[in-house]
């Protein structure tokens, strides 16, 4: 009997699991890797299973989706149709000569990293995204953290980043974040919010649409109420303040341009900043493999398939969208992959209600994307010894002097002249805040490795996983 088609899934978030049930259920063997203990991305982040506490809240109708697919996935992994491989960290997918097939490399553990490879005929990239990162004075101080690191170590540690809390920046995040430290016993001294009430009503038409999604919205809104948070709209934080560490944020108005109204700044007393200014995608394996990104995105056709054969991508990675847009990302590319894998051509009416709820999720992303921006000055009121590079200890101020001064014309030069981008996270942190500065357009660095890989690991042969 000839051994059943192969999937490797990297990520086991709302795409991911959605992709590796779609196509298990279609008669594929499917491998689903991860670098968490637990399937269910930040979304559906548990706590550490060391910490015995049951999970954070979350919408009722979220919470019974997830359970349904939490059920599957046992149910799958009990068959032997799916592979849960957690605490794996993919570092790289490569494509196999000759074979067509692909290995997908990877770390098992954090404290003894060993080397790993999975042999696959497909992979499906469901690699999610992270925090897009606006520097500013202070922003380098102990107890500023991003928003999502701030809902990160709450829903996973159960840990507060401080006692009394700022939320800033802007995005429909900030909402769940500064609800999830109220109830979690934080002080909320301010929600700051850049957007206004005037973008949201000229998305008014596509917004209503998803009155699910806006009722969402107000049950949080209304949680922070019963908590004395009031939302401040056109708002921004200036600088952070703290010798040793955060002691106090200045947040200011925003005109109607966007830019700061004089005379309305005021000093905010805090030990902890929760700042978020939206996400970006994780394309970096798919970047490896020659993928085609559009802007910042992976490019992807109708049936989640990039340009390169044998290699699908849902979710965040082809642009950022939440988690039922990626569920319905990963439940069509699941499908087609089963198809594809069994030489038959892929029916749209078996995805057709996934389809439709793609086309108007991703119109209600778009327009929450217009809405949600960044000042429009956040580069410019970035003093010249603000650290922009924390791996390198670069300064807006260099970035400013290889743009202007040494005539510096693309992100790529920049970094040769400043080392901005040229440390650990090699311009995944910096790399917007450096095209900010510069005027440059932001494009995601190829790079040939998604993460630092010890040397022993590059030298030696990867072994398969156990079984």
């Amino acid at each position: 009997m000839a051994e059943r088609a192969h999937l490797v899934v990297v990520g086991a978030g709302p795409a991911g699991l959605a992709g590796a049930l779609a196509a298990a259920a279609r008669g594929v063997r499917v491998t689903l890797i991860d670098a968490a203990e637990q399937a269910g991305g930040q979304i559906h982040r548990r706590p550490a299973a060391d910490l015995a506490a049951g999970r954070p809240p979350a919408p009722r109708s979220r919470a019974r989706t997830w359970e349904r697919l939490l059920d599957a996935l046992d149910r799958q992994r009990a068959t032997g149709n799916i592979t849960h491989l957690t605490d794996h960290h993919v570092w790289c997918v490569e494509r196999l000569p000759g074979s067509g097939g692909f290995a997908v490399h990877a770390l098992r553990g954090v404290a003894r990293e060993e080397g790993v490879t999975v042999r696959a005929d497909a992979v499906l990239l469901a690699t999610g995204g992270y925090e897009r990162v606006l520097p500013f004075p202070g922003w380098t101080l102990p107890g500023v953290v991003t928003a999502g690191g701030a809902q990160a170590m709450l829903k996973g540690q159960l840990v507060l980043p401080g006692r009394m809390v700022v939320v800033a920046g802007t995005g429909p995040l900030l909402l769940p974040v500064a609800a999830g430290l109220a109830e979690a016993g934080a002080r909320v001294a301010a929600l700051v919010e850049s957007a206004g009430p005037r973008a949201l009503l000229r998305k008014a038409p596509v917004l209503a649409g998803h009155p699910g999604k806006l009722a969402e919205g107000a049950r949080y809104a209304a949680r922070l109420l019963r908590h004395g948070v009031r939302p401040l709209a056109r708002h921004s934080v200036v600088e952070a303040h703290g010798a040793d560490r955060l002691e106090a944020v200045t947040v200011a108005a925003l005109d109607e341009d966007g830019r700061l109204a004089p005379g309305t700044a005021r000093r905010v007393p805090c030990d902890a900043l929760a700042v978020g200014h939206g996400m970006l995608p994780h394309t970096d394996l798919a970047e490896a493999l020659g993928c085609t990104l559009s802007g910042t995105d992976v490019r992807v056709d109708t049936e989640q398939r990039t340009d390169v054969p044998g290699v699908w991508a849902a979710g965040e990675a082809t642009g950022i969208g939440g988690a039922d847009l990626a569920l319905a990302e990963g439940h069509i590319a699941g499908r087609s992959i089963a198809a594809r894998l069994h030489d038959a051509a892929p029916d749209p009416r078996a995805w057709a209600a996934a389809a439709r709820a793609r086309t108007r999720l991703r119109a209600f992303s778009a327009a929450l994307d217009a809405v949600y921006t960044p000042p429009v000055d956040w580069a410019g009121r970035m003093r010249d010894d603000t650290t922009v590079c924390r791996c390198e200890e670069v300064t807006a101020g260099q970035v400013r002097e290889a743009a202007g001064t040494l005539g510096a014309g693309d992100a790529r030069t920049v970094k040769l002249l400043t080392r901005a981008g040229m440390g650990w996270c090699q311009g995944r942190i910096c790399g917007p805040a450096v095209a900010g500065l510069t005027g440059c357009p932001f494009t995601p660095g190829r790079r040939p490795f998604a993460r630092p890989v010890p040397l022993g690991v590059l030298a030696e042969p990867l072994e398969p996983p156990p079984d």
